[in-house]
């Protein structure tokens, strides 16, 4: 997936180095071809995206468990 032509990262590569970012697994190459092809706003968009379905995935499996615990 890593792009050697110097084009800006396209959607689904931003997305999956975001989401590899968050979970630790990040290559070198990649994170490099971000920084230096990257823009900045496409990161912190997918990044607060991907937060948001993440805290909600978390409350409504909460939520569900509760219910069906009967509290």
């Amino acid at each position: 997936m890593a792009d050697e032509s110097g084009r800006a990262p396209s959607l689904w590569e931003v997305t999956c180095s975001v989401v590899a970012a968050l979970g630790g697994i990040q290559s070198e190459k990649n994170r490099e071809r971000d920084f230096k092809h990257g823009k900045p706003m496409q990161f912190i968009i997918i990044g607060l995206i991907g937060t948001i379905v993440f805290v909600l995935s978390l409350v409504g499996v909460v939520r569900l468990v509760l219910h069906l615990a009967g509290v």
